[in-house]
């Protein structure tokens, strides 16, 4: 059974993610937004592959896959039988 593991980097973003918005919009945005990621990522539970191909992340020859959800980019490789989280970014940023 496929399983969704988030790496300790991406799991610092989200935490990170949530902060901003609870000081910038609300406790309440905050939930929503993390609430609305964590959504996003259980398609992949069933559908693995369902993300688009991570282009600047070619080079590394791991198959990084990525969803959208709102403002965010969810990086993702499948590793084994379980798909690892790898980053998390507000898509109006620079990836650098």
């Amino acid at each position: 059974m496929i399983k969704i593991i988030w790496s300790d980097f991406a799991s610092k973003t989200l935490a990170e993610i949530f902060e901003y918005h609870k000081d910038v919009a609300g406790k309440n945005v905050a939930h929503k937004i993390k609430a609305n990621i964590f959504s996003s990522t259980k398609q992949l539970l069933k559908y693995p592959q369902s993300g688009q191909i991570e282009e600047s992340l070619i080079i590394l020859n791991e198959g990084h896959r990525y969803l959208v959800s709102g403002n965010y980019k969810i990086v993702y490789k499948k590793v084994n039988e379980s798909i690892l989280i790898t980053d998390i970014f507000d898509s109006r940023q620079d990836p650098i």
